[in-house]
């Protein structure tokens, strides 16, 4: 499996977790905007720590498994995982979220 084929899989098991979550949680557009602002964030950081640690020449990857496409020197797949860690992170801590405390909140608004 390529690297990009993995992304793909992780990505879309956090896109039904997430989704799940806004169903189950009622988690709205804020929500998605803190999300994809989170998103955004890490992946600016992935981009400029990747490339400082691939150019220091810390790990290498296998070309032929790469996409090609490159962001100053990371691997466009490696953006995947600060998209599944923005996606998946937020949706486990609200379905893991307290009932009774959201109730509370409810009832307190």
């Amino acid at each position: 499996m390529t690297y990009a084929g993995l992304a793909v899989v992780a990505v879309a098991v956090a896109l039904v977790v997430a989704l799940v979550a806004t169903r189950v949680r009622g988690l709205g557009t804020r929500w998605w905007t803190a999300t994809a602002v989170a998103a955004v964030v890490l992946a600016g950081l992935t981009v400029v720590f990747d490339s400082l640690m691939i150019s220091a020449d810390l790990f290498r990857y296998d070309d032929a498994a790469l996409l090609g496409v490159r962001l100053w020197l990371a691997p466009v797949e490696d953006l995947a995982w600060p998209v599944v860690a923005a996606l998946l992170l937020p949706a486990l801590w609200a379905l893991a979220g307290d009932d009774e405390h959201d109730a509370r909140q409810g009832a307190d608004a």
